[in-house]
């Protein structure tokens, strides 16, 4: 079935004559595990090496190979890099989804494909440019068993040239996959290329108006996914224990931490390890070991899905209520149970806010971009350390499988900051401490770590009742008074966690909240909702949960709200509303989206406009 979804639009018959250029979507379909990845990495790092500002979107099944997979890239001159809705430039490489992707196009949008499937004849409002694709990788690739694969970059070479995308750069890009151990096979898949594109000069006659030109939008900028990014930015935030199991879509985090820490964290005059990696049986064991780190003093990680966030619920409310510091990244699937395990969406918003049995909340990260995982990453063991918690840091697929453009990220200046540890010069100096004592009245008490060298030092850590002196207890007013510090913990949450991004403007009557990746759809929908219906928008961008007085300020200044997520039952909406005044509450509206593809623009924008009556 077709993952190409589109809004009806007027026709767009008849020959262009003025170029669209820098400002398209080009989606390729082909087959899972047929090797095309390569092909379409290389085609997007190639428009991005000529300064236009891209993005890519890899839609694949949950099954190792043989089902559709689409790919699309969008090339944006105006910075743009959320999911298109419309997809303008076609390459069609799966007989079958071949004929359904065709229909589903607008009028005017091109498609290169393989000439036995004859698209062709099926519209004649499109610009269709037939490839014999297996004629043309025999001469390339004497080696039958590989053609399946060099097949594929045969339709580089041809959009590279209708497209007028320059072959140096599909040259670079290229060598650049496969790197210098791999020049080989470089070589060959080149000659595929170069094939494509010659087969292209001699063959046809360019109709359809899209083409690339160089910008110089992209100087010193990268391409990353935002699990390699949250990965690099747990390096440097002094992770030492890493324990996981793996699940899609998280599995690639956990995994370029490992290269990492094998590049950056294995002492030099021993050669031995200054870390632990830990596969554990399961998501349960996994947190386990998490929190056991965290109370022994280290720097701990688990990276999993919403089906391992539901397992780890018993540990969680353990690490709430008996105040061990860890990071937990939760990469956003769509459930429930397995539900669509390569599909995006941000679904485990409630479920990780009150997770685990009693009365338990937790705080969560959302970060929107690379940088911010990155960023996130490092600030995410800092809080938890200071709040002597579970931090969660709520990613989604798109961000991290996806590729996205990014500014370098910045080293970071500032030192580890602990917390509330004391040392056993402190402990000499008070006479001793009580764990879960408020002293400071912020809800935080003060700890040590094991191996304190001190009389006063140690203390029983206990998931059951306990008094502020950590001694076993079922005193109604001694559980009364831990439940209203921790309750007096997460206020105290609210000023140090990220504030939300906010952007007035002056005369706006409308206000729009996101969060995460749903930040580039409505960035986008926001010019779009001016341009086409006169409404002007002011915005917020959650950064993290709890919410602090800026959000009640921003509900306040505007006469409607719409808060935009990805996931059925409105659960930011949701969590809002047991936070907001009557007043408050009663300006909120939803635009939800939960297909399971990234969410686009002109989904918000039709959405919004509807609702607004336009």
């Amino acid at each position: 079935m077709s993952t190409i979804e589109l809004s009806p639009a007027a026709s767009r018959s008849g020959e262009y004559h003025q170029p669209v250029v820098n400002d398209f979507s080009i989606q390729v379909a082909t087959i899972n595990g047929s090797g095309s990845q390569t092909a379409n990495s290389v085609l997007m790092r190639a428009i991005f090496q000529m300064g236009v500002p891209v993005s890519g979107k890899n839609m694949f099944p949950s099954n190792i190979q043989g089902l559709p997979t689409w790919f699309t890239i969008r090339a944006s001159k105006h910075g743009y890099i959320g999911r298109k809705k419309e997809v303008d430039f076609l390459v069609a490489m799966n007989p079958e989804t071949a004929r359904e992707d065709v229909m589903k196009l607008d009028s005017g949008a091109a498609v290169v494909y393989d000439e036995p499937l004859k698209l062709d004849a099926l519209r004649s409002d499109l610009h269709f440019y037939p490839v014999p694709f297996d004629k043309l990788v025999g001469p390339v690739c004497p080696e039958a068993k590989l053609r399946k694969l060099v097949r594929n970059m045969i339709y580089d070479g041809i959009v590279a040239q209708l497209l007028s995308i320059d072959m140096e750069e599909i040259h670079k890009a290229l060598f650049k996959q496969f790197g210098k151990k791999k020049a080989k096979a470089a070589e060959l898949n080149w000659g595929a290329c170069q094939a494509g594109y010659d087969y292209a000069v001699k063959n046809f006659t360019k109709s359809d108006p899209y083409r690339i030109e160089r910008m110089n939008a992209t100087t010193g900028k990268i391409i990353i996914e935002g699990n390699s990014a949250a990965a690099l930015g747990c390096v440097f935030g002094g992770v030492t224990v890493v324990t996981w199991y793996p699940i899609t879509p998280s599995s690639s985090l956990v995994e370029a931490m490992i290269g990492y820490l094998k590049r950056f964290r294995i002492d030099k005059e021993t050669g031995k390890a200054t870390f632990a990696v830990v596969q554990a049986e399961d998501e349960l064991s996994a947190i386990g070991m998490v929190l056991g780190a965290g109370w022994a003093g280290a720097r701990s990680v688990t990276s999993t899905a919403g089906p391992g966030i539901s397992l780890m619920s018993e540990f969680v409310g353990l690490g709430y209520y008996a105040e061990i510091p860890g990071v937990i990244f939760d990469v956003q699937r769509v459930g429930p149970s397995t539900g669509l395990p390569t599909r995006t969406a941000q679904g485990d918003i409630i479920s990780t806010a009150l997770l685990s049995h009693g009365d338990t909340r937790h705080p969560m990260l959302f970060p929107c971009s690379p940088e911010e995982c990155f960023s996130m990453a490092i600030e995410a063991f800092d809080l938890a350390e200071h709040f002597q918690t579970p931090v969660f840091v709520m990613i989604d697929l798109d961000l991290g499988m996806n590729n996205w453009m990014a500014d370098p990220f910045e080293y970071p200046t500032k030192p580890i900051r602990r917390g509330k540890v004391l040392t056993a010069e402190d402990l000499d100096r008070l006479g001793g401490f009580a764990r879960y004592r408020d002293v400071d009245g912020d809800g935080i008490g003060y700890r040590t770590l094991p191996g304190t060298n001190h009389p006063h030092g140690a203390y029983f850590t206990r998931g059951s009742g306990h008094n502020e002196k950590a001694q076993y207890t079922e005193r109604e007013d001694d559980y009364v008074n831990n439940l209203d510090r921790l309750a007096r913990k997460f206020e105290t949450m609210r000023s140090r966690f990220p504030a939300p991004a906010v952007e007035y403007q002056p005369k706006a009557q409308v206000g729009l909240i996101a969060f995460g990746t749903s930040h580039y759809p409505v960035d986008e929908s926001r010019d779009q909702l001016r341009s086409e219906y006169g409404i002007e928008t002011s915005y917020l961008r959650l950064k993290a949960y709890p919410f602090n007085k800026e959000l009640s300020e921003f509900i306040r200044r505007h006469q409607r709200v719409y808060v935009v997520e990805q996931n059925r039952d409105a659960q930011m909406l949701g969590l809002m509303r047991l936070e907001c005044t009557a007043e408050e509450i009663g300006k909120l509206r939803s635009m939800r989206y939960y297909g399971g593809l990234p969410l686009d623009a002109r989904t918000v924008t039709d959405d919004i406009a509807g609702q607004e009556g336009k």
